[in-house]
């Protein structure tokens, strides 16, 4: 086998592995938001200021709790879970420049506490709306007797 042959597998190879992953992240995807309405919703873990710590993702509802995928992974569980008796939003904003280049168009971002400390996320007014709705139609938590 010549040198040529063997870098041409070594390309068909890397080609055909970047579509399998490509399609593997179409396929997620869409067996995420099979039946449930998602939103691109982006998460800042941590104490990263600025651009730094942002995260890419979609977000969905599912009962009591709000779920988050990164957008580039093929895990089909969620990435966080916050829970609607554990979560509250403190305060929301336009990114400042820095977070603009790491934020999808249109998007503010939402400081909130959760059970896992603080919280920022980014996510479009219609998002926002929707989650402080969602927010506030939760039951009242059940009190032991």
């Amino acid at each position: 086998m010549s040198i040529w042959e063997l870098a041409l597998d070594i390309v068909a190879a890397v080609v055909v592995a970047g579509g399998l992953l490509l399609l593997g992240l179409v396929l997620r995807r869409r067996w995420l938001t099979n039946g449930e309405a998602t939103f691109d919703m982006s998460v800042r873990l941590g104490s990263a200021e600025g651009a730094r710590g942002w995260t890419l993702g979609v977000g969905r509802y599912r009962g009591d709790r709000l779920e988050w995928f990164r957008v580039f992974s093929l895990a089909l569980r969620p990435k966080c879970a916050f829970d609607r008796h554990r979560f509250h939003v403190v305060d929301s904003r336009p990114p400042s420049e820095a977070e603009s280049y790491a934020l999808f168009t249109g998007h503010l971002v939402v400081q909130a506490e959760s059970a896992q400390g603080p919280i920022a996320l980014a996510l479009d007014r219609e998002a926002l709306t929707a989650l402080l709705a969602w927010l506030e139609a939760a039951p009242p938590p059940e009190r032991p007797p």
